[in-house]
C-alpha cells in the first residue's frame, strides 16, 4: 500500500509520514498540551507558530534527510544553519572511519594488519570498541572483519552480478573473525593480529554518526527534529501538536515508497537492514549485501530487519546482527537489550514483532511475496 510520506531521499528504508496526526502511545495527544493552564503567560510566545524546515545532504556513501521545527528563538535560517552544520559533523567522522579514504584512521588499521598497532582517536577507538561488543553479543553475526571479504562481493558502485567461486569465499574466509582486533584502551591503538585481515565500519558508523549530528541539532537549541542517513534514523522529540513522528517499514518485496507497517518515534532511533538495496539475482537466487561471516555467503535468514531502540548506534550495531541470526535467535538477542524491538520479515515472507513493540507498531497490510 502506498502511503502519504515525506519524502527523505533516494533508496531509503525509512520515510516519515506527512500527517502529524499520527497516533502512538508514546506521543501525548495535542489536546493534552492544549489543556495546560497558563503553560505560556507571555502573549507573543503564544503567537508563535512553528514551521516545519526540511533538508539534506550526501555523506557516507548514502543520502542524509533533516526535518526540525522552528522555534521562538530559532528561525528557518538558523534550522538551515544547523542542518549544515550536522552535516559537516556527518562528514567529519566519514573522513576518520571510511575505508575509500587510505587516510582514514580505518584505513590506516588496515595498511598496519600483521604489522604493528596504530593510534586512532577517540571517536574511533571507541566505535570499534562497541562493534566488538555486537560482535560478542551476536555470536560473531555481526564481525567488521567482514571487509576481509572485499573485492569477492561486489555490490556498490562495482556492482557484479558474478558471485565468486567456493573457493574463492573459502581462501578469505579462513582469515575473517572479529578475535583478530586487538584493543589496547591505555595505548588508544587497535592491532590487526593477522596480516590479510581487514575491518570496515559500514555496519555501525552511520548509526554512531546520526547520533552526533543529533547532538549537533539539540545543542543548537531544536527540540523537535529527525535526522536520517539512509536506513538509519533517531527522531527526537514529538512535534509541535505533541503527536510523534511516525516511521514506515518498507515492504521488502514491494516498491521504494510502499511500507507494511508503521511506528511512532519519540527520542528513539530506527534503523532497517534489508536484502533488497544492494542485490543482484541468479538463476533464481537473491544475492545482496549483507553477508555473513560464518559462510562468506549473503545471510539467508531474513528479508528484512528492523530495530527500535534509544540510539542510532545500538540501532545500527544490532540490524545485521539479527538479520543474520534469523528471527528466534535475532529476537532472542533483541529481547535481552534494554529497551530494543524489532520486526522481522523471514526469508519465508512472516512477520517477527518482538514483545516492545507489540500494540506499538501498526501493521497496515502482509508484505508482498517474491525473490
Amino acid at each position: 500500500m502506498r502511503r502519504n510520506l515525506v519524502a527523505t531521499g533516494l533508496a531509503i528504508d525509512l520515510a516519515l509520514f506527512a500527517a502529524s496526526g499520527a497516533s502512538c502511545k508514546r506521543g501525548a495527544p495535542a489536546g493534552d498540551l492544549a489543556a495546560t493552564p497558563n503553560a505560556n503567560p507571555n502573549p507573543e510566545a503564544e503567537a508563535f507558530t512553528p514551521s516545519e524546515i526540511k533538508g539534506d545532504g550526501q555523506a557516507m556513501g548514502t543520502h542524509l534527510a533533516f526535518a526540525a521545527f522552528t522555534t521562538a528563538s530559532i528561525g528557518a535560517g538558523g534550522v538551515k544553519a544547523l542542518f549544515d552544520a550536522a552535516t559537516v559533523e556527518i562528514v567529519r567522522l566519514e573522513k576518520l572511519m571510511t575505508t575509500w579514504d587510505p587516510t582514514s584512521e580505518v584505513s590506516r588499521i588496515n595498511s598496519a594488519a600483521g604489522v604493528r598497532p596504530v593510534p586512532v582517536g577517540v571517536e574511533t577507538f571507541a566505535v570499534i570498541k562497541e562493534a566488538l561488543r555486537a560482535s560478542t553479543l551476536s555470536d560473531g553475526a555481526f564481525d567488521i572483519t567482514f571487509q576481509t571479504l572485499h573485492g569477492l562481493w561486489k555490490f556498490d558502485e562495482d556492482l557484479d552480478a558474478h558471485p565468486p567461486t567456493p573457493a574463492q569465499v573459502a581462501s578469505h574466509l579462513r582469515y575473517l573473525g572479529y578475535q583478530h582486533v586487538k584493543l589496547d584502551p591505555v595505548m588508544g591503538t587497535v592491532f590487526l593480529d593477522e596480516s590479510h585481515v581487514r575491518i570496515g565500519l559500514g555496519g555501525i558508523a552511520k548509526g554512531y554518526a546520526v547520533d552526533a549530528a543529533s547532538k549537533v541539532l539539540r545543542d543548537g537549541g531544536l527540540r523537535s527534529f529527525y535526522v536520517q542517513a539512509g536506513g538509519d534514523l533517531f527522531a527526537n522529540g514529538t512535534k509541535p501538536d505533541g503527536s510523534p513522528w511516525v516511521a514506515g517499514v518498507r515492504d521488502p518485496r514491494g516498491a521504494p515508497d510502499e511500507y507494511f507497517a508503521d511506528v511512532g518515534l519519540v527520542d528513539q532511533a530506527f534503523s532497517t537492514a534489508g536484502d533488497y538495496e544492494r542485490s543482484y539475482i541468479v538463476s533464481g537466487r537473491r544475492y545482496h549485501h549483507i553477508i555473513d561471516p560464518h559462510t562468506g555467503y549473503p545471510a539467508t535468514a531474513s528479508r528484512s530487519v528492523t530495530i527500535w531502540a534509544p540510539t542510532a548506534l545500538l540501532a545500527d550495531e544490532i540490524d545485521d546482527g539479527v538479520f543474520i541470526l534469523g528471527p528466534e535467535k535475532g529476537l532472542a538477542l533483541v529481547v535481552s537489550l534494554e529497551d530494543v524491538g524489532a520486526v522481522i520479515v523471514d526469508s519465508h515472507n512472516h512477520v517477527w514483532i518482538s514483545k516492545r513493540l507489540q500494540g506499538r507498531l501498526h501493521e497496515i497490510r502482509p508484505p508482498t511475496d517474491g525473490l
